[in-house]
């Protein structure tokens, strides 16, 4: 199965950090509005897409969930130098600040380059000391006066660098988790007649806290759940067996934990037999750190609901080298499209 590479293009590289997810917004909307039966937003800007089943008496509805935002920064000061000093939007190693650019959202969009003490008038102290964000500037290469016509306090940050292919991989910034936004959009232009209601919900803010997916699933009670998110491939030199949680060109990954959610043993269960069923190739993820919509997901509706995670595999998260496969992206989509068909053949009674 082919994907859509220029479709992955456009969504990657759309700004979107927490809070001011409006242009990627406007832009799914415009995707998946053709393929759904109702579009709606709420109070804090997640996208709900609901797709209806055209024989589901009971009125079950099963919620997807695929986070829009990516990490960035927010601008707090301008200095008499015209430099930009940030806080961070979401998890950052600092060390991959360097040498980066970035695209300030002001009056209109201004690329600046991360700037920090050059090497050469450190002291060796200062040589052998890890970064911290807060040793970073941005740098407009304009006076002040020039800055403040465009840029003020409050503006949002997002990373500068575009989608290429690698061999059997896509490689950007904001994989993570656009990828999956990607893959439900996709899902929903192949979907004819789900088993239950799915509410496809694109959702906001979920670096700084799953913030979003909390108040979507408060207004959607699902009875059940999927999320869609990037989980670690740690399939490089140095790493051991034990540490690997998943490969690149393994299959898509079945979200058994993380570090804020168990999955529902039947959602697990459900996956496993769904993708062995349609030979679909796979492989199991337990991340004990970090968490997911996931737990929003299972958690914030009104009884809970029976929840699970279809997970992508890609390498150097939170950096703007993000990298995944294209087969692991076309069999995300394939569990996904069967299990929201194939969700009232299995017994969730035992």
């Amino acid at each position: 199965m082919e994907i859509n590479v220029s479709l992955l293009k456009q969504i990657c590289e759309i700004a979107g950090a927490p809070g001011y997810e409006k242009r990627v917004r406007d832009l799914v909307i415009e995707l998946v509005t053709p393929f759904v039966d109702e579009v709606k937003t709420d109070n804090l800007g997640n996208v709900i897409a609901v797709k209806k089943s055209k024989n589901n008496p009971v009125g079950k509805k099963v919620m997807v969930a695929a986070h829009m935002d990516e990490i960035g920064f927010i601008v707090t000061h301008i200095d008499d130098k015209g430099f930009v000093r940030f806080h961070t939007l979401g998890g950052f190693d600092p060390k991959t600040l360097t040498a980066q650019r970035v695209i300030i959202h002001g009056k209109k969009d201004l690329v600046g380059v991360m700037g920090s003490k050059p090497i050469h008038v450190m002291s060796p102290e200062e040589r052998t000391k890890l970064p911290k964000t807060t040793d970073f500037f941005i740098d407009l290469g304009m006076p002040k006066n020039e800055v403040e016509k465009y840029i003020s306090v409050g503006d949002p940050i997002t990373r500068d660098r575009e989608l290429i292919e690698m061999g059997d991989c896509v490689n950007c910034k904001s994989i993570d988790n656009r990828v999956a936004v990607f893959i439900l959009i996709e899902t929903l232009k192949q979907l004819e007649n789900p088993a239950f209601d799915v509410y496809a919900t694109f959702t906001v803010q979920e670096e700084v806290g799953l913030r979003g997916a909390n108040v979507a699933a408060h207004g959607i009670n699902p009875d059940f759940g999927i999320a869609l998110d990037t989980t670690i491939a740690y399939d490089v030199p140095g790493a051991q067996s034990h540490e690997k949680i998943t490969e690149l060109g393994n299959g898509t990954a079945v979200k058994i934990m993380d570090g804020m959610t168990i999955c529902d043993y039947r959602m697990v269960d459900f996956m496993k037999q769904t993708a062995d069923k349609y030979q679909i190739k796979w492989q199991p993820e337990i991340l004990t750190a970090g968490g997911t919509d996931t737990a929003g997901i299972q958690r914030m509706g009104k009884q809970g609901s029976i929840a699970g995670a279809i997970s992508i595999p890609t390498r150097h998260l939170h950096q703007v080298i993000e990298m995944a496969h294209k087969e692991d992206i076309a069999g995300s989509i394939q569990l996904l499209k069967a299990c929201l068909e194939d969700m009232d053949d299995y017994n969730w009674d035992h």
